[in-house]
């Protein structure tokens, strides 16, 4: 069998402030559009976090108006601010419960062309279990795999499944699976807890399969926090905090007698990285891309110029699957090879940056089972 994992950057819509040109361009409003969704949830709107809200709003260039280039105020019932031409603006409401509304990032449609070579990726590797990274929501993906994933006119993955995040962006993580690989439960982690508070940015959720010889085999699929806006301390703290609980659920398997455990997904972190070491370091799952027989294509990295600092992807398993793995590799054909897209052979039907099916290549394991 192959398990893989991809993040495919959203399927139909994107976060315009996450697709531009260059990520400064869109940290600003990511970073706002963080702190704001902080601030709306407080209790009690006290003047500094009136204060605060106002400054915030500003930024993203909401406080003369709901809409603007990266995001939009919902006010549903309630309000939260009064515009005056007279007094200017300020926040009306007392607090949380005062109000039904929030922030939300605006969208773009995706490429269609970037689209369909998504879809051939996803084809090309032929994955029978798949970790999805950056999927909207299980209808998104699953009418992308009725539509553009198909085998004989049936869908290759009968079985998919999205368990909404914490990730207010609508980037969730989520599962494609075949016939071969009946997927018999799941457990969600979206709310677990530590003693700083919740843990995961998006979920850590558990797919549990029967294979064919009538074994148990779990997949957990992750999309750590990104290291791409807010300080590199918070980040790196809640990583570690992420692969510290990852672990634990691991360990947690392996105590209820399930040997087969993989770990996949986007961990947004190298290899050597502090914040990973609980999970890389401190448990025995092994990296396939450490296997003898798995091919990098002459790169370690997964991700934009797929440098040894971009491997960000993981499949990792458990001894009894590291036991019977054949293989793996890494599949970048749907990836921009750098500015000029010659750095590794791409589709034919990738002629600019916009084509590229991610920017993430997808990475995977073959196991015998």
């Amino acid at each position: 069998m192959r398990i893989g994992t991809y993040n495919v950057e959203n399927l139909f819509n994107r976060a315009r402030a996450l697709d531009q040109r260059t990520w400064s361009a869109g940290r600003p409003a990511l970073e706002a559009y963080e702190q704001i969704c902080e601030l709306l949830e407080e209790p009690l709107y006290t003047p500094d976090i009136q204060a605060d809200i106002l400054r915030v709003l500003r930024k993203l260039d909401l406080l003369n108006g709901d809409t603007a280039k990266f995001a939009r105020l919902r006010q549903n019932r309630g309000r939260l601010l009064r515009r005056s031409r007279k007094d200017g603006v300020f926040v009306v409401a007392k607090g949380r419960g005062d109000w039904i509304g929030w922030v939300e990032l605006t969208t773009d449609r995706v490429d269609e062309q970037g689209m369909l070579n998504t879809a051939r990726v996803i084809h090309d590797v032929g994955a029978d279990i798949l970790g999805v990274i950056e999927a909207e929501n299980r209808i998104a993906l699953k009418r992308f795999t009725d539509a553009g994933l198909l085998v004989g006119g049936a869908p290759r993955y009968p079985q998919v499944m999205v368990v909404d995040g914490n990730d207010e962006r609508g980037i969730d993580v989520g599962v494609l699976a075949t016939g071969a690989y009946p997927l018999v439960g799941q457990r969600s982690h979206v709310d677990d807890t530590d003693e700083v508070g919740r843990i995961f940015s998006r979920d850590c959720p558990e797919y549990h399969f029967a294979t064919p010889a009538g074994g148990r085999l779990v997949v957990l699929v992750n999309h750590l926090k990104s290291k791409g806006y807010g300080g590199k301390v918070a980040s790196d703290a809640t990583r570690r905090r992420q692969a510290t609980r990852i672990a634990a659920i691991y360990r947690d398997l392996l105590a209820e007698g399930i040997t087969d455990v993989a770990v996949v997904g986007d961990l947004n972190d190298t290899p050597e990285s502090e914040p990973l070491a609980p999970l890389l370091q401190g448990t025995d799952l092994r990296d396939i891309s450490t296997h003898p027989a798995f091919d990098d294509g002459g790169r370690p990295g997964t991700y934009g110029y797929c440098t040894a600092r971009n491997k960000i992807d993981y499949v990792l398993l458990s001894p009894s699957l590291w036991a019977r793995t054949t293989g793996g590799g890494i599949f970048r054909k749907g990836v921009w090879g750098g500015k000029r897209g010659v750095l590794w052979p791409i589709y034919d039907t990738m002629t600019k940056a916009v084509h590229a099916g991610s920017d993430h290549a997808c990475i995977y394991a073959d196991i015998d089972l």
